[in-house]
């Protein structure tokens, strides 16, 4: 049987629906908290924009972590810069099997980046995370722990940097 002409346009609308969701279908009246750059040795690498529904988010709350990059970047280098800090940041209670396992989800979520494309993570505390790349469903992640340790690396206050947090979390304004 053939799918009818109103059926097979049903099909191809609900598909284009589904193709323009992003994160925001998934986090309604979420708004920007703060924003801040990321530089290396001066060099810009991203610019970051932390999304809530509420004025001070924790990792206790939704929110997403918008990282639009300013440079060529391996998706490999982006894993494994990842891995290195949720394992400074978890220490000891890390072992390699569960980190493998993270390392396999990144590679599956993330792409090689060039300037002006952007990755956002959709944090769901106690679920996990959903990550899309320039506003498309890249992976979601059911792993709470996951979603927690790769979160920390911008919101912990151990992250490395300090400042960049404080401006995420809105209680730091960048210089004009």
């Amino acid at each position: 049987m053939f799918p009818t002409v109103s059926g097979l346009a049903l099909t191809l609308w609900l598909g284009t629906t589904a193709a323009l969701a992003d994160w925001r279908d998934d986090l309604p009246g979420a708004r920007s908290v703060g924003t801040g750059q990321f530089k290396w040795f001066g060099i810009a690498v991203y610019e970051a924009r932390l999304w809530s529904r509420d004025s001070s988010p924790t990792l206790d709350q939704p929110f997403a972590l918008e990282l639009t990059y300013r440079r060529e970047i391996k998706r490999d280098a982006l894993v494994e810069t990842s891995l290195d800090e949720i394992r400074r940041l978890g220490g000891e209670s890390l072992d390699q099997k569960r980190l493998s396992r993270w390392a396999y989800e990144m590679r599956e979520a993330f792409v090689d980046v060039a300037p002006g494309q952007s990755i956002t993570g959709l944090y769901l505390p106690g679920r996990g995370c959903r990550f899309y790349v320039d506003g498309q469903l890249s992976r979601e992640v059911e792993d709470p722990d996951f979603a927690r340790a790769f979160f920390a690396i911008w919101l912990d206050p151990r992250t490395r940097n300090p400042e960049l947090r404080r401006r995420l979390l809105g209680l730091e304004v960048a210089a004009e």
